[in-house]
């Protein structure tokens, strides 16, 4: 029973902050393709913060909820929202900032979760002082939710298809370089799960580590 319990408070603590992530991210992403002419992930039901419209089995669902059961490490995607280019006044332009609102939905999260985090170490801290585990809880849940936002932004600017940082390089490439990307999408593919799979993309910890240990020192600088 006990362990039964703790695999839920962990599923709470990073499961559901991940869904929030995922689902602002691809929110971003059909939210900014309608305001470019692009209605075609609106018309499908996905200009949405319901996270089931934005499941994928298993990038959404099983691998993450594995890794929480297992301690492994902990990865995951959503379904990619349809765009279609052809809808844009300016095909090029319009997709780079489409591609630019998922990880910037993820940044801007994070800067709100450091204001939640603020907000706990100054007013929170003096209203619920005698509520201590309950202090705790909040503080470690928005202190994952930065951190996964931060991974899911970092990750996403990768500069290679099919991530967003890929569609955000195509802005400054000639057609036939993105031309021959986009047609070896399946390649990239491999090389990110070869990757994952050898501890390769733990160097995104670099970036992510830094930046969160910034945004923890800010929040703690309100400690009351």
């Amino acid at each position: 029973m006990d362990q039964i319990i703790e695999y839920l408070a962990k599923v709470a603590l990073y499961f559901v902050p991940f869904l929030l992530a995922l689902s602002f991210h691809e929110y971003a992403h059909a939210w900014m393709a309608k305001r470019k002419g692009d209605t075609t992930a609106e018309f499908l039901g996905r200009l949405s913060l319901n996270p089931v419209v934005h499941m994928d089995i298993i990038g959404t669902v099983i691998l993450p909820l594995a890794a929480i059961f297992f301690a492994g490490p902990f990865f995951g995607w959503a379904k990619p929202v349809p765009v279609n280019p052809r809808n844009f006044k300016e095909p090029v332009k319009d997709m780079f900032w489409v591609a630019l609102a998922g990880p910037a939905a993820n940044f801007i999260l994070a800067a709100v979760a450091l204001v939640v985090l603020i907000i706990t170490n100054s007013v929170f801290n003096i209203f619920l002082q005698d509520l201590t585990s309950l202090l705790s809880a909040i503080k470690e849940f928005f202190n994952i939710f930065i951190l996964i936002n931060l991974f899911l932004g970092v990750f996403n600017l990768l500069p290679i298809h099919p991530l967003d940082g890929g569609k955000i390089l195509a802005r400054f490439l000639p057609f036939r370089w993105n031309l021959f990307l986009e047609k070896n999408q399946m390649m990239f593919n491999l090389v990110l799960i070869y990757l994952f799979i050898t501890g390769g993309l733990r160097v995104l910890a670099i970036p992510v580590y830094w930046m969160y240990g910034e945004m923890i020192s800010i929040a703690n600088m309100f400690i009351i």
